[in-house]
């Protein structure tokens, strides 16, 4: 089977930063209830999510706007200081150049869908050079209209941005709700990247084709499946 181009999540994908949202949701979630997050927690209502459904699993209820917009915003602006903060592990991931480059010189349609806010998109933009390898008006994000992963939304409109039907494409996710996403948008091949969990946390998941753990495995494992449109 060969595919016609890749969709990228961003968190845990091409930028490994699981550890700050941790951290950084951890704190936020003291400040709601008695206790953080659990690791369980994090990987069940956490990873993929948006700060609004995040929230509505923290106080059990829908949250108002202004409560999301609020907290979010904190969270969100105490990460982006911890990157900052954290100059030599603000990077992309190991060989992310590499195969990002190999995509753009083979002219494979490429973008990113991640539920961050615009903030934290803007934030990426600027700091890693996406403009270098992604048409940036592709990009899909949390733009407070799209449904949070595992609705499938945001890969079908990733997959429409590039004109392409989802099967045609490949998606890379971490988490499992991103996964979950890929598989409800029928994506045509969903490889998962072991940044922050084992790669046997992946094994059994059946709609995972993939198992990678970082982008040098991918060149090997998925280059020739990726074709020119």
């Amino acid at each position: 089977m060969q595919y016609k181009g890749i969709i990228f999540d961003f968190n845990g994908t091409l930028f490994w930063d699981s550890e700050k949202h941790l951290e950084a949701w951890r704190e936020f979630s003291k400040r709601v209830r008695p206790y953080p997050f659990t690791d369980e927690e994090m990987r069940e209502y956490m990873f993929g999510r948006t700060n609004e459904d995040i929230l509505a699993y923290l106080i059990g209820k829908r949250p108002s706007p202004d409560l999301v917009k609020k907290l979010g915003q904190e969270k969100e602006a105490v990460y982006r200081q911890m990157c900052r903060d954290d100059a030599k592990n603000t990077h992309l991931a190991p060989f992310a150049e590499e195969f990002l480059n190999y995509l753009k010189e083979n002219d494979i349609p490429r973008t990113i869908a991640t539920m961050s806010d615009k903030n934290n998109v803007d934030f990426y933009i600027e700091e890693f050079n996406l403009k270098k390898w992604f048409d940036i008006d592709k990009i899909v994000y949390d733009n407070g209209k799209i449904k949070g992963k595992p609705a499938p939304d945001i890969y079908l409109k990733a997959a429409a941005n590039l004109n392409l039907a989802p099967e045609d494409c490949v998606v890379v996710e971490d988490a499992l709700s991103g996964i979950d996403a890929a598989y409800n948008a029928k994506i045509g091949k969903i490889v998962a990247i072991a940044s922050m969990e084992p790669v046997s946390f992946y094994k059994n998941i059946p709609a995972v084709s993939e198992v990678i753990t970082d982008f040098s495995d991918f060149d090997k494992i998925m280059s020739k499946h990726l074709v020119k449109v």
